[in-house]
Parts: C-alpha cells; structure tokens; sequence
C-alpha cells in the first residue's frame, strides 16, 4: 500500500488566500504524485463536498475532502498557511489545511488510516508539532504517525515522564477502594456526516476526550466510512444518556429508545463536546426522555432540543425545518416509482388507443387478444391501478419516515381515506404526518415490558389507525377537500399572465437545486395533480418537466459551443448531458453547478423560468410524469411545447457562457505575466 502522505504532498509555507485556492494547491501536489488523474474533475467533487458543509474547525483547521472516481489512491496533502485561509470556522481562519483524498470505493483500511488521522487533529500536542515543523519529510512522517528518533535529551525527559506516570498510578492505587465504589455517569454517542471521513471521527475523539476531563465514561459508535460497528447492548442498557452528533441519518435509532437524548449536528460535536455532556447530564437529571429515537429514518431530533438548552438562536427551528423535509421527501421518494410505472403505462395506452381509452370496459372480463384497443385498455388499466396507490403510498411513507414501521398502517390507513373523502395530494400530505405525529406522541407512553413486544406490531398500529381515522373522516378530512378543490378550480381557471407566473414559479425551483428538496416539491406537486388529472394540473406537469430538461441541455450546448471554457472532465459531462437532459434527468447538470455555482445555478434559473413562463402560455399539456422527449406525441401542443425547451435552453447557454467568459479574462492576464509564473485568480 502506498504512503498516504509523503514529502512532496507537504507545503510548508502555502500561498494560497482562499480555500479554492488552497484545494487546487494541493491538488496540483497530487497530480504531479500521480495520485490523482483528472485536477478539475477532483477539484469540483472537493467544491461539491465543501458545498454540503463548510470544513474549518475550530483551533485553525481546514479538512477540505472527499470521494472521488478521479483518486486512484487515498492521499493526504498538508499546507501550513502563514496569513491564515476561511474554511468557514467560527474562530476565525485556519492556518494548518489537510485536503484528504479517497477513492469513489477506497477499502476499510484506507480510510481506517485516515479516519486515525481525523482523530489526532485533535490532540494540541499533534497540531502544535505540525506548526513548529520545518522539514516536510519529518512533518510528513509525523502524519503517518512515524515518531521521530529520539535525542538523548528528549529519552531522558520520557524517562521523566514515565517515572512520573508510575507515582500517579501509584497514587490512584492508593485511593482506588473509593473510587472503584464510585458509578461514572455513563454516556452513548453516535457520530456521523456525509462523506464519514473525517468529521465524523474528529467528533468522537473530541468527545471522548472531552468525557476523560469530566470523569464521563463517554462510548462512542461511528457511522463513518470506515465501518459500522454497532455498541454493545450492553453498554447501551447501561448508558445514562445519549449524544447524537451527525449531518445523515443515525442508523438503527430504536437502540436508544427511552434515553435522555442531545441531538446535534457534528460539528457541535468536534467545536463544544463539554457543553454537549453537561447537557446530557442536565437532561438525565430532569427526567427528560427523547422520542426520536423511535424513528430509524427521520434525522433530527424529536424533542425539538436540537441544540443546547438557552441558546436562544433558531437552530432549534432550523433543525425542525430539516426534519420536515426529510419526511416529506421520504413519501415523495417511495411514491416517484408508482408516478413513473402508472404513469408511462397510462400514457403508451393513450399512444396506442387515444384518451377515450380511459372509459373502457374491465379487461378482465372484455380482452381479445388480437385487437390494439384491448391491449391499450390493460395498459392504462393497470396503470391505473398503480396509481390508485400514490396517496397512500405518500401519506404511508411519510409517517414512516417520522415513526418507522409501526407508523405504515396508520399512514397507509389515513392516505387511503384521503382519497376516500377527495382529500386527493393535500390529504396525503397532512394524513402521513398526522400518522407519523400520533405513533411518535405512543411511544413517548410508558408500559411494561411484558407488553414492548405487541407494542409494534399490535398496539401502535391499532391505536393509531384509530386515531388517524377519526381526524380523517370528522375533523380534517372535508376542510382539505375543500382546500384541494379550490387549488383544482384556480389550476384550471389560470390564464394569462398568472398562467405565466406560475410557470417561472416552477421553472425557478425545478433550476435552483436540480433535483434538491425544492426541486422535488415542485416535481410533487406536478405528480399530486396526475392522480385526478385536469386540464389545469397537466399544464403544470407540462411546465415542470420542460424547465427541468434545461439545465443539462443547456450545459450540453455550452460545452459544445464554447469548448475552450470548460475543462476536459466537463466537456465529456457535456457529451452525457444531452441525453440526461433530453430524458428529463436534471441531476446532469450537477457537475457543472458544484464546479461552478455562482455562474451556473443563476443561468440555468433564468433558462427554466423561460421555459416554463413560455410552456404555461402556449397551454402545453402533458399526462405523462416523466420521459423527456420520448413522450412528446403525449404532449398537447408539442411543436411550441419543444420551442419552449428550446428558448429557455438558449437563455442558459448564452447566460452561462457570458459569465464564464468573463471570468476567464482576469486569470489569463495573470497567466501572462512577465515572470512565467502560475498565478490562479479565485473568482
């Protein structure tokens, strides 16, 4: 295996005075090692990562890092920075930058290797040794974690220190009787975050170090890259409290089912582990038991105490906000695949046999097996029935996300009787969350453990369709079919310039994230219209999947028109996106915009607003959910429906190029420069 840091991947003295400059620095270390094959491939995926969460830690630390099918070998390149360098730390600049670089499908043991790396971070001892290196090959094998050879003078202090251990040992021996009859409080801690790389890890060692100064047993379970190795039960059961500090989802939550719970993201696991335990002890002292842990899905905590007791800032509601996305998202996730199944086969039966194919009889009683008309009507029949679940599967899924599995009857139950009371996609949406509110407010009930077992399986379910039943039909269920057939009357009722308004509306969010939360509502609320299609509803389908093919065309056509803008690495991204976009793939754009999202995100919004302004105007109809270009004869009014496509793509081609175009002049002049050196200009 080779070195994960050498010599030449060790800058002493960086330059750099932005974290994009810093990354590509480094980067450049790394091509030239031949540990990285593609420089702006890799450095697009660094940006992409640094986009999810900023990288500086506190103590003047960058992480910036990331997978990527562009590293052939798990690399580290340090910089040490003499002005400092913002990775977005709260105290300020970091002057000591490590850029951790890991294969798209790198092993365990690499990534064991840096995971080890993200612990040391830290120890002060490790940091304060890296700022007084003067030799990279030394600062490289401290690292690697190779200790250096010892000088006389320094053997002779480590004896200092061992005699010094054994007296204190010595003198905890003393006093053990009465500490051994002394309980530690005892606290379980999960840490996690999107790449498991690096936060990840630093979280627990912070914490743990943090549990020896308070006298805290501190045990924690990293869900990181490196593996997944769940506590012992034991030590679960034993626990007095619990620490969650993650950005994913923490896996298997129902382990620490009735805990005292604190639930933060983690970071505030790395910057404020003190602040954390005293506030696991806080919450076990009042009693305080958490119901998030009920829920093996939904990120977040339950208790609303996403951050700490007091703070008065709006991290708590901001947390909650993050959790309501990540419910509905989870219905909307599990419903797409019925959208898109119901939905073509509906729409191939209109191909085959025309609209009026809808009113035919039951093939399971008329079926000749030679006529076109019958196959169109098991088409769309079973289609149909595909989409006879979307309701359901919404609300169903939305709960369990909130409550895992013992929320899907309640949730099944209540999407079902939404339809039953034409509560349609509203009711859906209200009846998942009132499932998934009911199971969690259960749970929070105490019983004894003979009944734990039926609990899941039996009481909950029962308990909660009953619940959710009785505020479907009595309470909520009509004031919602209300609500759902006013949005249905003003759909239809568009025209003009609210017609014109709606589409920019949706074109703007099916651009912004592509394929992101707001991206997904805008899409959600096109499908929610499929399930009792109006003319209305089919105007907006129509308009959210024209604005949401333009991203990748447009970056398609830009790399093709102007191919000196853009790198190797995005001119091949180019070449794929015409079909991504031509299939109505938005997500192709993605690389574009992470390597660039100042200039891309802003053309391709202006291009969607086009296009779905321009697709709302001419009436364009469309009864499919997905499929591009491949179901324009599903279209009404395809030719102006294409030109739509076609104008918006335009606008983001040309937008995109004007901007790249004009950042491309400042660094070419500086590349020009008398002496022949490389200066790179972070616009």
């Amino acid at each position: 295996m080779s070195e994960l840091i050498t010599a030449e991947l060790v800058d002493l003295d960086l330059s750099a005075t932005t974290k994009d400059a810093a990354a590509r620095s480094l980067a450049e270390r790394m091509v030239a090692a031949h540990r990285v094959t593609d420089l702006d491939g890799f450095l697009a995926d660094v940006a992409a990562r640094e986009a999810q969460m900023p990288t500086g830690l506190d103590g003047g630390i960058g992480i910036p890092h990331c997978r990527s099918e562009h590293v052939n070998a798990p690399t580290l390149a340090f910089g040490r920075s003499g002005a400092g360098i913002d990775f977005g730390a709260a105290d300020g600049p970091a002057d000591l930058v490590f850029l951790i670089a890991a294969p798209a499908g790198a092993d365990d043991d690499h990534l064991t290797i840096l995971s080890g790396l993200a612990r040391r971070l830290m120890d002060p001892e490790f940091t304060a040794a890296l700022r007084a290196g003067t030799d990279p090959r030394a600062v490289a094998a401290l690292i690697r974690g190779e200790e250096p050879p010892e000088e006389p003078e320094q053997e002779q202090v480590e004896t200092g220190k061992q005699e010094q251990e054994q007296a204190e040992t010595a003198a905890e021996a003393a006093g053990g009787t009465e500490a051994a009859e002394s309980v530690p409080f005892r606290i379980v801690a999960v840490t996690s975050c999107p790449t498991g790389i690096a936060h990840t890890y630093m979280a627990a060692e912070s914490l743990a170090a943090a549990g020896r100064a308070e006298g805290v047993e501190v045990t924690v379970e990293t869900q990181g890259s490196a593996g997944f190795k769940k506590l012992d039960p034991a030590v679960v059961a034993a626990a007095d409290a619990v620490i969650w500090a993650h950005d994913v989802e923490v896996r298997e939550k129902a382990r620490f089912r009735g805990k005292p719970l604190v639930d933060v993201g983690v970071k505030a696991g790395i910057n404020r582990p003190a602040e954390l335990i005293a506030e696991a002890r806080r919450k076990a002292e009042r009693g305080e038991i958490s119901t998030a842990t009920d829920s093996d899905k939904a990120s977040g905590s339950g208790d609303g105490d996403g951050d700490m007791d007091g703070s008065g800032s709006g991290a708590d509601h901001a947390h909650f906000g993050v959790r309501l996305r990540t419910y509905l998202m989870s219905g909307v996730s599990y419903m797409v695949p019925f959208v898109a199944a119901g939905g073509l086969l509906i729409a191939l039966s209109f191909a085959i046999g025309g609209y009026e194919i809808a009113s035919a009889k039951s093939v399971a009683d008329h079926f000749v097996w030679g006529e076109a008309d019958s196959w169109a009507a098991l088409l769309n029949q079973i289609g149909s029935a595909a989409f006879g679940f979307l309701v359901p599967v919404l609300a169903g899924y939305i709960a369990y996300g909130m409550a895992d599995r013992p929320a899907l009857v309640p949730g099944f139950v209540g999407g079902a009787i939404a339809l039953t009371v034409n509560a349609g996609f509203l009711g859906g949406l209200v009846a998942g969350l009132l499932a998934g509110a009911v199971v969690m407010a259960v749970q929070r009930v105490p019983v004894h453990a003979t009944l734990r077992g039926i609990m899941p399986v039996l009481v909950i379910p029962l308990i909660a369709s009953a619940v959710v039943g009785f505020l479907m039909f009595i309470v909520v269920g009509k004031p919602i079919a209300s609500l759902q057939n006013a949005l249905t009357d003003w759909l239809n009722g568009l025209s003009g310039s609210n017609a014109v308004i709606l589409g920019v509306v949706l074109g703007l969010m099916m651009c912004f994230d592509m394929g992101g939360p707001l991206n997904k509502v805008a899409y959600a609320f096109a499908v929610g219209g499929l399930a009792d299609p109006t003319p209305g509803s089919l105007k907006v389908m129509a308009a959210v999947m024209a604005a949401g093919m333009v991203p990748p065309l447009a970056m398609a056509l830009a790399t093709t028109v102007r191919r000196r803008l853009f790198t190797k690495t995005e001119r091949e991204n180019g070449r794929a996106a015409w079909v991504l976009g031509a299939s109505f793939i938005t997500e192709g754009a993605i690389p574009f915009a992470a390597a660039d999202p100042l200039r891309v995100i802003p053309s391709v919004m202006a291009g969607g607003a086009v296009t779905g302004a321009l697709s709302m105007a001419f009436g364009a109809t469309l009864r499919a959910p997905h499929g591009g270009v491949f179901v324009v004869p599903l279209i009404g009014e395809p030719f102006l429906y294409l030109l739509a496509i076609a104008a918006g793509t335009l606008v983001a081609t040309a937008l995109v190029v004007l901007l790249k175009a004009a950042r491309r002049t400042a660094p070419e002049a500086a590349d020009a420069g008398a002496d022949g050196s490389r200066v790179t200009v972070a616009a």
